[in-house]
């Protein structure tokens, strides 16, 4: 796949807030089949499009790039032919041995691309048009439709008592994260005491008490009270949509290696189990003299 359209798809998946991974060749020491400049989108599945390098390289790529889904943080892969070497995880770096290379040493930049936090405006308001502005610098994905996406992270109603009790009920049926009322305590709780909800998911009076008086500055405490509670994560700011699940692992029975366990990884049947490879060359070896690498068979 070319680059051009290899950035195409990249583009795509971003406007439908689809997590990926993005790999690229940074450096080899031949031989290898892959070249600086390579690169490649890991997808969730484990799908793999573009090329980073042959089948027992691409099974590493795949094995960390869904790793790194669940992490949000970029890493620099550094696969050497060295058989021994067990898995070592340094800051920022993470080596491993693949005794099924061709002899060469490559170091892939693994870099995920993970949806920012959605963030649904109601209103039109001058705060609530400030909330869109401050929320986009911050690199949200600020929606001002009333309808509430499904991975909506937060629902700030700023329509000064237009279809309040309706939004918020959307936004609790929703089990939206921060759900936030522009109001004053006093109309705040009237509204809240309107409804049959708990009080205690609305944030209302909203923004944390930081002495604000424009509506860009009302703007910055509530994303600032929206950032101090929503939950903590290993992953980086902003946050993310529904995170893909920890991959399932298999341990390659003629080498050794760490393999996902994906429909996209090689795999092969035998005797009521399935057993996953690092590439074709271990599942013919496998698939040739089974007995040799079950011992216990």
């Amino acid at each position: 796949m070319a680059t051009a359209e290899l950035l195409a798809q990249a583009d795509s998946l971003r406007a439908r807030r689809s997590p990926f991974v993005f790999a690229t060749v940074v450096r080899v020491q031949r031989p290898t089949s892959a070249k600086p400049g390579d690169c490649a989108l890991v997808l969730p599945d484990g799908t793999i499009e573009g090329f980073v390098g042959g089948g027992c390289a691409e099974s590493t790529v795949r094995l960390q790039g869904i790793r790194l889904l669940t992490t949000g943080r970029s890493t620099l892969l550094r696969i050497t032919p060295e058989a021994a070497l067990v898995e070592k995880v340094e800051e920022g770096v993470v080596t491993v041995g693949n005794p099924c290379l061709s002899g060469g040493t490559l170091e892939i930049f693994l870099e995920p691309q993970l949806p920012p936090a959605l963030v649904v405006v109601v209103g039109d308001a001058p705060v609530a048009r400030a909330l869109v502005t401050v929320g986009r610098a911050l690199g949200y994905d600020v929606r001002t439709s009333g309808v509430i996406p499904e991975d909506a992270e937060a629902v700030i109603i700023a329509s000064h008592g237009r279809d309040e009790e309706n939004q918020l009920r959307a936004a609790v049926s929703a089990d939206v994260g921060y759900i936030a009322l522009i109001a004053s305590r006093r109309r705040g709780a009237l509204v809240l005491d309107s409804l049959d909800i708990d009080p205690a998911r609305v944030h209302t009076p909203a923004g944390l008490d930081i002495g604000a008086r424009t509506p860009a500055e009302i703007a910055v405490s509530v994303y600032a009270e929206f950032i101090a509670t929503r939950p903590r994560t290993a992953a980086p700011a902003p946050p993310l949509a529904p995170e893909p699940a920890q991959p399932l692992e298999a341990a390659d029975p003629v080498c050794g290696m760490a393999v996902a366990v994906t429909t996209e990884s090689a795999q092969l049947p035998y005797a009521g189990e399935r057993y996953y490879f690092c590439g074709p060359g271990c599942r013919q070896a496998f698939a040739d003299h089974p007995e040799r690498y079950l011992p216990d068979a």
